[in-house]
């Protein structure tokens, strides 16, 4: 039985992802294995982000670019991948395409040269057919080349375009990795361009999800024992807004999750990831409050406790909204535990503003708090300007913060 190995790297979403692409592998007749030099297909769902998991990626097929000197494999690449990226990869893995795109694999894989082993089990297949019996070639175990069919030495990759037939994605179901846990995507891209942010660039612009297709799968993950549930978005708080009053809002698609929870009976908790204050209503908050179902625990980054910082980061919000809606969170929920991202050292950030961001998280005490020391990623607007704030006293500051959370 031909095998297939992934690795995904990045945020939640990538996770989800990776269920999705499971599924795709597994009806094209591939079992999975965690050891590489088992699998005839090799795949990473990256992550362009963040610099240290594209750099496992380049040193990940460099490792599978050796291993094709002893046996026939298949690389592909997919996940959030900026342009530069993008085209450094075509060069190295056999297949790019971005994750819209994955309905089609199956027709990436068959166009490389390679008969899956489920087609080769349907002898009323119509690629299969092609291929002439008296000629077969046998490769390795990966497949079979097709001796009929004229293709070029590799085929070319799809144009990378993240946002494009993002609802085709989602209608594959996914092979969840857990009876306990998983994950609803609602939403795709961002809107925000904040100015540290590949995001838009590696994913496209906003999409949500239909609000009948998220509720659907909820009750199904529910009805099957499932316990924690998270919406996945990239800004899920503004669910609903890219289609102008023809969707649901965010508040009113968690009142619905709350409403089949209370008329189920059954205990399970829906969790969110990420939001942004911009976006965050009291509404929203008023909903978690209502219902038992909704977990009362909240994501809210802040980024920088900097006026200053914030607007040269593109955050459209100042610490005043964000205060308040933190002192609400507190007044209807004061059982919620609350969690955040800071960015520290980013591109000018001074000895003063950094105080605010510590001062910040010495008021808001917050339960958790995912602190990251800037790093310019190509893509983000942030690049064009002189990264002024160096090593050392990044470093430095993470440990300030990290100490000031632990209090």
């Amino acid at each position: 039985m031909q095998k297939y190995h992934l690795i995904s790297l990045g945020c939640q979403m990538n996770l989800s992802d990776t269920e999705r692409v499971k599924t795709v592998l597994h009806e094209l007749g591939f079992e999975p294995t965690e050891n590489e030099m088992e699998a005839s297909v090799l795949g990473i769902i990256a992550c362009s982000v963040r610099q240290k998991a594209i750099d496992k990626v380049y040193s990940r097929i460099a490792k599978w670019n050796r291993l094709k000197h002893r046996k026939n494999l298949l690389t592909f690449v997919s996940g959030c991948i900026l342009p530069s990226d993008n085209e450094r990869f075509l060069k190295l893995f056999d297949l790019v395409f971005p994750m819209s795109e994955l309905p089609h694999l199956p027709d990436m894989i068959r166009q490389y040269g390679i008969v899956t082993p489920a087609s080769l089990r349907q002898t009323d297949d119509g690629l299969v057919s092609k291929v002439k019996a008296e000629t077969i070639k046998p490769r390795d175990g990966v497949g079979f080349l097709l001796e009929d069919v004229k293709l070029p030495k590799k085929p070319a990759a799809p144009k990378l375009n993240p946002g494009k037939d993002i609802d085709e994605f989602w209608h594959v179901e996914p092979t969840y990795t857990s009876d306990f846990e998983a994950f609803i995507p609602i939403q795709n891209g961002c809107d925000k361009f904040c100015t540290f942010c590949a995001v838009p660039y590696t994913r496209g612009r906003e999409v949500s999800r239909p609000s009948q297709e998220i509720l659907d799968e909820l009750e199904m993950l529910v009805n099957k024992g499932y316990k924690s549930i998270t919406l996945l978005g990239q800004n899920v708080n503004s669910y609903g807004l890219d289609k102008k009053g023809d969707e649901i809002s965010f508040a009113e698609l968690l009142r619905r999750v709350g409403e089949f929870g209370q008329k189920s009976g059954k205990k399970f908790w829906v969790y969110f990831t990420s939001p942004h204050p911009r976006d965050m209503t009291d509404e929203v908050i008023e909903v978690i409050a209502q219902y038992d179902c909704l977990a009362k625990q909240i994501h809210l980054p802040v980024q920088s406790g900097d006026d200053k910082v914030l607007m040269r980061m593109n955050r459209k919000h100042a610490m005043d909204k964000y205060r308040h809606i933190v002192h609400t969170i507190r007044a209807l929920i004061p059982q919620a535990t609350l969690f955040t991202d800071i960015i520290v050292g980013f591109t000018g950030e001074s000895d003063d503003q950094f105080e605010n961001t510590r001062k910040a998280m010495e008021e808001f005490k917050y339960n958790m708090a995912y602190i990251a020391q800037y790093s310019v990623r190509p893509g983000a607007a942030s690049l064009r300007r002189e990264d002024m704030c160096l090593r050392k006293p990044k470093k430095q500051r993470y440990h300030i913060l990290t100490e000031e959370l632990m209090l």
